[in-house]
């Protein structure tokens, strides 16, 4: 999902992409003053692009990635102060001044959770996305691929119902924000949901006790909202702590396939994730059925490109695919998989693979793809 949006800044960073120069970003503060819609906005942060034609794309002391093209700018300078990310306090009052009113902020170690709902379910969330936080380094660890600590303070918006996180998000998602219950941004680096379990505003009822949400959530009917709200945790993660690069050239299947591989936690167990790696059912029986008209080249086309996760009448059998390939490379690859792992987490932002780069560089590691996609189907179908 997380690729799937943020629309107008892609498309500008697309522009940007024709002519780029990566930058050295590690000491200057770069101070961009430009126009957009209408209004004089200035933004502090670390240049990352700087296109031959003038545009920029900035990362900003919030987490926010700014693309500026020419006809914006207005003037960009340049000074010796070291780049630094705000402060957990700077943080949450600039992110509160942005928000509707009526928002307050809850803080765990790793997260920020801006939310209009009750404390109660601000508290689950976060916990949470912490225990999916800690589930996931101790996963990567164990795999043999360290991972650095998190620039920024994670950041989830909690919207207390359905109509006013769609008036927030509409801006970003567009018509599509009425069928998406939750997302990951790439441009500001946050997630962006609403409450679930209809508790809304009501600060303090006993509904809202962590006990009484976990009860909610665990109900059968919720087993799709709540893998989706897991999805999009797992990109924000994975992004955070050096998986990939917003905005780089990591194939869709590979990041898609990490957040499907996690996305299933059990809501009763204490540390909700002991079942990482387990089978992701609602993906194993989509993959079983799209198998059975599967093209000779399926592989082929969901490793070298991205259209098929973009294209609404085969985008489910994408991930579905996408989830069978990351589950098939991690228990029968682990080393190789690693490997590739360390290959797309220095891709850096803007810089597209054509289609034989990409195909190139996976049978590098993984060798031939005939040979792999018979050894993969021969597994995938001996998986319950």
């Amino acid at each position: 999902m997380h690729k799937l949006n943020n629309i107008k800044i892609t498309a500008i960073a697309t522009c940007l992409a024709a002519c780029l120069l990566l930058c050295d970003s590690a000491v200057a503060l770069d101070h961009v003053t430009f126009v957009r819609d209408g209004k004089r906005r200035r933004v502090d942060g670390r240049l990352v692009v700087e296109a031959k034609d003038g545009g920029l794309m900035l990362t900003a002391r919030d987490g926010v990635i700014w693309t500026i093209p020419p006809e914006e700018l207005i003037e960009h300078s340049t000074d010796d102060t070291p780049f630094k990310p705000l402060s957990r306090d700077e943080l949450s009052m600039q992110i509160l001044a942005e928000l509707p009113e009526g928002f307050d902020v809850y803080g765990t170690t790793n997260y920020l959770v801006f939310y209009d709902t009750s404390k109660g379910y601000a508290r689950w969330c976060a916990a949470l996305f912490e225990r999916l936080y800690r589930a996931f380094s101790t996963h990567w660890k164990g795999e043999g691929f360290k991972l650095p600590e998190p620039e920024f303070p994670l950041v989830a918006i909690v919207f207390s119902d359905k109509d006013s996180y769609e008036r927030f998000a509409r801006a970003e998602l567009g018509d599509a924000v009425s069928s998406i219950i939750g997302y990951f941004s790439l441009r500001t680096n946050r997630m962006v949901m609403y409450d679930l379990t209809g508790i809304g505003r009501a600060k303090g009822r006993g509904s809202s006790s962590l006990t009484a949400i976990t009860k909610v959530l665990s109900r059968p009917q919720s087993a799709a909202t709540m893998a989706t709200i897991v999805h999009e945790a797992t990109h924000q993660i994975a992004y955070n702590r050096g998986l990939h690069e917003r905005y780089s050239d990591c194939p869709l299947w590979f990041s898609e396939g990490i957040a499907m591989y996690f996305e299933m936690p059990d809501l009763q167990s204490k540390s909700t994730w002991r079942g990482i790696g387990k089978v992701n059912t609602p993906r194993l029986i989509r993959f079983g059925k799209y198998a059975r008209n599967r093209p000779g080249d399926s592989l082929a086309t969901l490793l070298t490109n991205d259209d098929r996760f973009r294209d609404t009448s085969t985008s489910l059998d994408a991930y579905a695919e996408a989830w069978a390939l990351t589950y098939f490379l991690i228990k029968q690859r682990g080393a190789e998989y690693v490997k590739y792992l360390r290959l797309l987490s220095q891709k850096k932002p803007l810089i597209w693979d054509t289609p034989e780069v990409r195909r190139k560089q996976f049978e590098e590691i993984f060798g031939d793809l005939d040979e792999l996609n018979v050894e993969f189907l021969r597994y995938m179908g001996k998986i319950r």
